[in-house]
């Protein structure tokens, strides 16, 4: 298995966990679970960020910006309403 693979399946388990922990943390039946969540849920996002931003330095993960003309070409697609509504 290469790098990248391993690496995007920590990243998809540490997303998986950054869901349970925020549902944990809204759901939380007291303080003390809510705030144990609330923290677990920090640490992850933090990992997430490393991680993602060390496989972004080494060109595993790449995003593109999309232009305003395509943003509203697919809200007016899938919502005419939404394109009218920003006007």
């Amino acid at each position: 298995m290469d790098d990248k693979t391993l690496l995007e399946g920590i990243l998809w388990d540490l997303k998986v966990l950054g869901d349970l922990s925020l549902h944990g943390s809204i759901e939380s039946g007291t303080k003390n679970v809510h705030e144990t969540f609330r923290k677990s849920l920090d640490e992850v996002l933090n990992l997430q960020n490393e991680l993602y931003t060390l496989m972004s330095n080494e060109g595993m993960y790449t995003t593109s910006t999309v232009t305003e003309s395509k943003l509203e070409k697919t809200k007016a697609k899938y919502n005419p309403t939404l394109s009218t509504e920003s006007e």
